[in-house]
């Protein structure tokens, strides 16, 4: 087969099941099948026997685990669990009506088409507050888990509220492709509704640590060993929809030291392509100093005409987009010069600054 750790047209990549061993001739990539998965899915040695053993429905028996540790292992699994119903929950309502007149109208009139609406389990939050409470509940959840995964919400007099209600839902998925929290965009216009509701920080959701797309682009990221960062989650889904897969947001907050450090387990190279108004390049400067400070490659991409790389997917082909890119990938030395030299001008202080900051 074409190996799927580097690029290659050719096949190179051989298993041997009686040996349980796999070997790449190209890259020269090997090992057994638990070395695989530890390289594919990027786990751990217990991880990926664990994984394994999940896949296979094979029994692991562990250590004896104290009281503490079985109690927080089955809370973990059911915050696990509640999450995953929501995102099921938000996905089958937005084949209601309420959801197809205006959720699915939305998703489509921002061109993405249905197989990415499903891949990327987009959904729905009823316009009703209580729709999704009422059904957890009645499909046996605790009111528990519903509250500390952020997903519901109680008042002092002991009402519990859906979090999500009248919006559009962006599932973000762990690592391992678990659901475990939501973005939820309002399509209302009024300037007091918060453009989005996030979910709260939990035992499973760290916001920090996330990155919206990542589960979906780590193996293309290793293997063009290339991680393109973008902010929003529109972004990653055009251009993962385009063909460019390699592609992750930071998703409603700044560039963190926690999601770089994700990044550098797949790749230490990184291209950020942000907003091309003010606010998109002063993102992108703060990223270049985080991401050169864990050490990896950075480069940076601006784009036309303030365009956001939602409105630029959808705008060119998957060719025009690739070959823009490459043409206008700029190391983090000249984007600064080109950047901050206009404003020093011939100010010899202001240029001894600039020439400071970027040594």
């Amino acid at each position: 087969a074409c190996c799927p750790f580097h690029n290659e047209k050719t096949p190179s990549f051989s298993v041997s099941a009686s040996k349980g061993i796999y070997k790449c001739f190209g890259c020269g990539k090997s090992g057994t099948a638990v070395g695989f998965v530890m390289e594919h899915e990027n786990m751990s040695y217990t991880e990926a026997l664990k994984y394994l053993a999940k896949k296979y429905h094979i029994e692991v028996v562990e250590k004896e685990e104290s009281a503490e540790e079985i109690a927080q292992r089955q809370r973990h699994e059911s915050l696990m669990l509640v999450s995953e119903y929501a995102g099921k929950f938000f996905q089958d309502s937005l084949q209601t009506d309420e959801g197809r007149n205006i959720a699915l109208q939305y998703f489509r009139s921002r061109g993405l088409e249905d197989e990415t609406i499903r891949k990327y389990g987009l959904g729905w939050a009823p316009v009703d507050r209580s729709t999704f409470t009422n059904a957890a509940k009645a499909a046996g959840y605790k009111e528990e888990y519903l509250l500390d995964t952020g997903l519901c919400k109680k008042f002092d007099d002991g009402r519990v509220v859906d979090t999500f209600y009248d919006r559009v839902i962006f599932p973000i998925h762990s690592v391992s492709g678990r659901m475990i929290a939501f973005g939820g965009r309002t399509l209302k216009t009024d300037k007091t509704i918060p453009k989005y509701v996030n979910s709260k920080e939990t035992e499973i959701y760290v916001k920090s640590r996330s990155l919206y797309g990542i589960y979906f682009a780590k193996n293309e990221i290793s293997r063009q060993d290339k991680c393109i960062l973008v902010e929003g989650y529109l972004d990653v889904l055009s251009m993962h929809q385009l063909g460019i897969t390699n592609v992750v947001a930071s998703s409603g907050t700044s560039l963190t030291v926690e999601q770089i450090r994700l990044i550098r387990k797949f790749t230490n190279n990184v291209t950020i392509i942000y907003d091309g108004d003010g606010a998109g390049i002063k993102a992108a400067l703060r990223g270049i100093d985080l991401v050169l400070k864990e050490g990896l490659n950075v480069k940076v991409v601006l784009l036309p005409d303030g365009q956001d790389p939602d409105d630029f997917a959808r705008r060119h082909t998957l060719d025009q987009v690739k070959d823009h890119i490459a043409r206008n990938e700029q190391d983090f030395i000249n984007f600064k010069t080109d950047l901050l030299l206009g404003e020093a001008g011939n100010d010899p202080l202001k240029r001894a600054t600039l020439i400071n900051d970027i040594a």
